[in-house]
């Protein structure tokens, strides 16, 4: 069997000639995608928009945050071997415990690892920090994908990455607590930037609509600009890939919500960078507010 390290390092080191890196080397782009509530979706578009950043050339490690809820294996049908708690324990270095998922798309597991994130010793948290560091110099992107809400856990990692995706569907309640997330961070960080992802929608005047909502209250009671990514179709299909446990974009790829995640790809790459929060930016950026806040 092929070790899986050996695997990985030859993925990073292959980078499509006829492709250029949106960021330079060393410059990883940390996103979070997170929720207001449960049951959007988030995992689900986290997973199909790491894939389709792939597809375009990107070079992506998806890195499931979910504390308790971890989910992005079983959406692609794939047992880690290992997982964060491995690399905490000193057991394993950070290109053990990457795996292979779908289309070859690198992931951390995050698993009962992740509890123990927030109670390193100061020893440990350098390790954590020199091992995250030293993959980020072959990734264009590192996203997070966030417990849903308001925990402890998720607005940490919300407040110390460069941009937050908010994932929310039309229904009332989902919009309610999208806000309701989106206003709690601003609380704690008036630096952190939104773009809204609309899921579940019958069309581009429902997603319209909604995010019209949230960009509204935000900008009447927050005085702060929430722009809208996109939106994906709310398409059968993608029931019946969680049921496969192969990614909706892979399972169908031409159906509504893979073309939608394609789009909303391109889209991501094409609009103006947000600017940097600080100084530092990349892995760098987000690891030093990570320690501030892990205090």
């Amino acid at each position: 069997m092929t070790d899986q390290a050996q695997v990985l390092r030859q993925l990073v080191s292959s980078r499509d000639s006829s492709t250029e890196p949106y960021f330079k080397k060393g410059s990883a782009r940390i996103l979070t995608v997170s929720s207001g509530k449960g049951g959007v979706g988030k995992s689900n578009f986290t997973l199909n928009f790491a894939l389709a950043l792939k597809s375009l050339g990107r070079k992506v490690l998806l890195f499931d945050a979910d504390i308790g809820m971890a989910n992005i294996d079983v959406l692609m049908g794939v047992r880690p071997q290992y997982s964060l708690y491995h690399l905490l324990k000193g057991e394993k270095s950070i290109s053990e415990i990457i795996e292979l998922g779908t289309h070859g798309l690198p992931f951390i597991a995050g698993g009962s690892g992740l509890a123990d994130l927030f109670s390193l010793s100061e020893a440990d948290l350098n390790y954590f920090t020199s091992q995250i560091e030293k993959i980020s110099e072959e990734m264009d992107f590192i996203i997070f994908d966030t417990g849903a809400g308001l925990s402890k856990e998720t607005l940490k990692f919300i407040t110390a990455a460069d941009e937050c995706l908010v994932v929310t569907t039309p229904e009332p309640t989902s919009i309610t607590d999208a806000y309701a997330l989106i206003k709690v961070v601003h609380g704690l960080d008036e630096m952190v930037s939104f773009r809204l992802v609309i899921n579940r929608v019958t069309g581009e005047q429902e997603a319209r609509h909604v995010a019209d909502k949230i960009a509204l209250v935000a900008n009447k009671f927050l005085d702060m600009t929430i722009p809208t990514l996109g939106y994906l179709s709310d398409d059968t299909h993608v029931v019946q890939a969680v049921k496969k446990q192969v990614p909706f974009s892979i399972a169908f790829p031409g159906c509504m919500a893979a073309q939608d995640i394609q789009r909303l790809a391109m889209t991501y790459l094409d609009v103006p960078q947000v600017k940097p929060r600080d100084t530092l930016s990349g892995i760098k950026g987000f690891m030093h507010r990570w320690l501030k806040l892990a205090k």
